[in-house]
Protein backbone atom coordinates (compact mmCIF):
# COMPACT_ATOMS: atom_id res chain seq x y z
CA UNK A 1 0.00 0.00 0.00
CA UNK A 2 1.60 3.55 -1.12
CA UNK A 3 1.85 5.95 1.87
CA UNK A 4 -1.95 8.11 1.56
CA UNK A 5 -2.74 11.11 2.98
CA UNK A 6 -3.57 11.54 6.98
CA UNK A 7 -7.30 12.25 5.78
CA UNK A 8 -7.38 8.94 3.59
CA UNK A 9 -5.61 6.81 6.36
CA UNK A 10 -8.14 8.40 9.31
CA UNK A 11 -11.13 7.76 6.55
CA UNK A 12 -9.30 4.11 5.48
CA UNK A 13 -9.02 3.65 9.85
CA UNK A 14 -12.49 4.66 10.49
CA UNK A 15 -13.78 2.23 7.91
CA UNK A 16 -11.82 -1.00 9.27
CA UNK A 17 -12.50 -0.36 12.74
CA UNK A 18 -16.21 -0.01 11.40
CA UNK A 19 -15.83 -3.37 9.83
CA UNK A 20 -13.74 -5.37 12.26
CA UNK A 21 -13.91 -3.67 15.77
CA UNK A 22 -12.09 -6.38 17.18
CA UNK A 23 -9.06 -5.18 15.62
CA UNK A 24 -5.79 -4.42 17.46
CA UNK A 25 -3.50 -1.55 17.15
CA UNK A 26 -0.54 -3.48 15.54
CA UNK A 27 -3.00 -4.80 13.12
CA UNK A 28 -4.68 -1.69 12.08
CA UNK A 29 -0.67 -0.28 12.11
CA UNK A 30 0.22 -3.57 9.79
CA UNK A 31 -2.62 -3.09 7.58
CA UNK A 32 -1.98 0.23 6.97
CA UNK A 33 1.82 0.36 6.82
CA UNK A 34 2.00 2.67 10.05
CA UNK A 35 3.51 2.80 13.16
CA UNK A 36 1.51 1.70 16.27
CA UNK A 37 2.28 5.23 17.74
CA UNK A 38 -0.01 6.95 14.13
CA UNK A 39 -2.71 4.75 14.61
CA UNK A 40 -3.26 5.36 18.11
CA UNK A 41 -2.61 9.11 17.76
CA UNK A 42 -5.17 8.42 14.94
CA UNK A 43 -7.73 7.28 17.08
CA UNK A 44 -7.80 9.44 19.50
CA UNK A 45 -8.13 12.60 17.11
CA UNK A 46 -11.21 10.60 15.65
CA UNK A 47 -12.46 9.47 18.92
CA UNK A 48 -12.25 5.76 18.94
CA UNK A 49 -11.88 3.99 21.81
CA UNK A 50 -8.93 1.81 22.54
CA UNK A 51 -9.89 -2.04 21.75
CA UNK A 52 -10.66 -3.00 25.08
CA UNK A 53 -12.95 0.11 25.26
CA UNK A 54 -14.67 -1.22 22.19
CA UNK A 55 -15.63 -4.29 22.75
CA UNK A 56 -17.00 -3.37 26.77
CA UNK A 57 -19.60 -0.83 24.89
CA UNK A 58 -20.61 -3.68 22.21
CA UNK A 59 -20.86 -5.97 25.40
CA UNK A 60 -22.94 -3.67 27.04
CA UNK A 61 -24.89 -2.84 24.71
CA UNK A 62 -25.67 -6.65 23.38
CA UNK A 63 -26.33 -7.23 27.28
CA UNK A 64 -29.80 -5.29 27.34
CA UNK A 65 -30.79 -7.24 24.22
CA UNK A 66 -30.94 -10.67 26.09
CA UNK A 67 -34.51 -12.53 26.16
CA UNK A 68 -34.29 -16.33 25.99
CA UNK A 69 -30.84 -16.03 28.23
CA UNK A 70 -31.58 -14.41 31.72
CA UNK A 71 -28.12 -13.54 32.59
CA UNK A 72 -25.02 -12.56 30.95
CA UNK A 73 -23.13 -15.68 32.88
CA UNK A 74 -25.03 -18.19 31.00
CA UNK A 75 -23.48 -17.58 27.41
CA UNK A 76 -20.19 -18.72 27.33
CA UNK A 77 -17.57 -16.31 26.46
CA UNK A 78 -18.53 -12.79 26.36
CA UNK A 79 -20.97 -11.28 23.99
CA UNK A 80 -20.81 -8.74 21.84
CA UNK A 81 -23.22 -8.03 19.59
CA UNK A 82 -26.66 -9.22 19.64
CA UNK A 83 -29.69 -8.34 16.95
CA UNK A 84 -32.26 -10.79 18.40
CA UNK A 85 -33.98 -12.90 15.67
CA UNK A 86 -31.22 -12.23 13.46
CA UNK A 87 -27.48 -12.88 14.42
CA UNK A 88 -24.99 -12.46 16.99
CA UNK A 89 -21.31 -12.27 18.22
CA UNK A 90 -19.46 -13.61 20.98
CA UNK A 91 -15.45 -13.15 21.65
CA UNK A 92 -13.86 -15.95 24.00
CA UNK A 93 -9.47 -16.12 24.64
CA UNK A 94 -9.00 -19.89 25.28
CA UNK A 95 -7.38 -19.87 28.94
CA UNK A 96 -5.14 -22.70 30.41
CA UNK A 97 -8.10 -24.43 32.48
CA UNK A 98 -9.45 -25.02 28.69
CA UNK A 99 -6.72 -26.97 27.04
CA UNK A 100 -5.73 -30.45 27.87
CA UNK A 101 -1.95 -30.60 29.40
CA UNK A 102 -0.29 -32.96 27.63
CA UNK A 103 -1.32 -31.07 23.95
CA UNK A 104 -2.38 -27.61 25.08
CA UNK A 105 -4.62 -27.66 22.57
CA UNK A 106 -8.28 -26.67 23.84
CA UNK A 107 -11.28 -29.09 24.93
CA UNK A 108 -13.71 -28.91 22.47
CA UNK A 109 -16.56 -28.44 24.72
CA UNK A 110 -15.71 -25.03 25.43
CA UNK A 111 -16.16 -23.96 21.69
CA UNK A 112 -19.40 -26.01 21.51
CA UNK A 113 -20.66 -24.31 24.61
CA UNK A 114 -19.80 -20.88 23.34
CA UNK A 115 -21.63 -21.75 19.97
CA UNK A 116 -24.78 -22.77 21.19
CA UNK A 117 -25.11 -20.54 24.25
CA UNK A 118 -24.56 -17.80 20.90
CA UNK A 119 -27.26 -19.75 19.30
CA UNK A 120 -30.24 -19.65 22.41
CA UNK A 121 -28.95 -16.11 22.83
CA UNK A 122 -29.89 -14.94 19.69
CA UNK A 123 -33.75 -16.61 19.42
CA UNK A 124 -36.07 -13.95 19.76
CA UNK A 125 -38.11 -16.14 22.60
CA UNK A 126 -38.54 -16.46 26.34
CA UNK A 127 -37.30 -19.57 26.48
CA UNK A 128 -35.23 -22.40 23.33
CA UNK A 129 -33.74 -25.55 23.88
CA UNK A 130 -31.17 -27.16 21.21
CA UNK A 131 -33.16 -29.62 19.31
CA UNK A 132 -30.46 -30.55 16.94
CA UNK A 133 -26.33 -30.08 16.55
CA UNK A 134 -24.44 -30.85 14.21
CA UNK A 135 -20.92 -29.60 14.63
CA UNK A 136 -17.33 -29.84 12.75
CA UNK A 137 -13.83 -28.78 14.41
CA UNK A 138 -12.12 -28.11 11.44
CA UNK A 139 -7.99 -27.25 13.33
CA UNK A 140 -6.98 -27.31 16.51
CA UNK A 141 -7.29 -24.60 18.60
CA UNK A 142 -4.38 -23.76 21.05
CA UNK A 143 -4.06 -21.62 24.46
CA UNK A 144 -4.28 -17.68 23.70
CA UNK A 145 -5.88 -17.85 21.42
CA UNK A 146 -9.15 -15.75 20.84
CA UNK A 147 -12.05 -16.59 19.11
CA UNK A 148 -14.77 -15.22 17.52
CA UNK A 149 -18.38 -16.52 16.81
CA UNK A 150 -20.85 -15.81 14.82
CA UNK A 151 -24.40 -16.82 14.75
CA UNK A 152 -27.61 -16.20 12.34
CA UNK A 153 -30.60 -17.40 12.25
CA UNK A 154 -30.99 -18.60 8.87
CA UNK A 155 -34.82 -20.47 8.81
CA UNK A 156 -37.50 -20.52 10.66
CA UNK A 157 -40.29 -23.14 10.62
CA UNK A 158 -43.09 -23.04 13.37
CA UNK A 159 -41.10 -23.19 16.77
CA UNK A 160 -38.02 -24.11 15.23
CA UNK A 161 -34.97 -21.96 14.53
CA UNK A 162 -32.16 -22.79 12.08
CA UNK A 163 -28.85 -21.22 13.32
CA UNK A 164 -25.77 -21.06 12.23
CA UNK A 165 -22.48 -20.50 14.19
CA UNK A 166 -18.91 -19.92 12.67
CA UNK A 167 -15.76 -19.25 15.07
CA UNK A 168 -12.59 -18.06 13.69
CA UNK A 169 -9.33 -17.51 15.43
CA UNK A 170 -7.20 -14.45 14.25
CA UNK A 171 -6.26 -16.53 11.20
CA UNK A 172 -9.36 -19.11 10.02
CA UNK A 173 -12.90 -20.77 10.60
CA UNK A 174 -11.71 -23.29 13.63
CA UNK A 175 -15.53 -24.37 14.88
CA UNK A 176 -18.81 -24.84 12.34
CA UNK A 177 -22.35 -25.72 13.66
CA UNK A 178 -25.76 -25.80 12.55
CA UNK A 179 -28.56 -25.88 15.19
CA UNK A 180 -32.32 -26.49 15.13
CA UNK A 181 -33.28 -24.58 18.22
CA UNK A 182 -36.54 -25.19 19.78
CA UNK A 183 -38.48 -22.28 21.19
CA UNK A 184 -40.87 -23.36 24.21
CA UNK A 185 -43.59 -21.96 25.80
CA UNK A 186 -42.70 -21.39 29.76
CA UNK A 187 -44.20 -23.68 32.03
Amino acid sequence: MPRVKKQQRQQILLDQVHEKPFLTDEELARALQVSVQTIRLDRLELGIPELRERIRRMAESAQDKLKSVERKEEVVGELIDLEPGHSGISLMRITEDMVYAKSQIAKGHYMFSQANSLASAVIDVPMAVTGVANVKYKVPVHMGEKLVAKAEIIHVRGNKYFVWVKTRNDREEVFRAKFIMVAWEAC
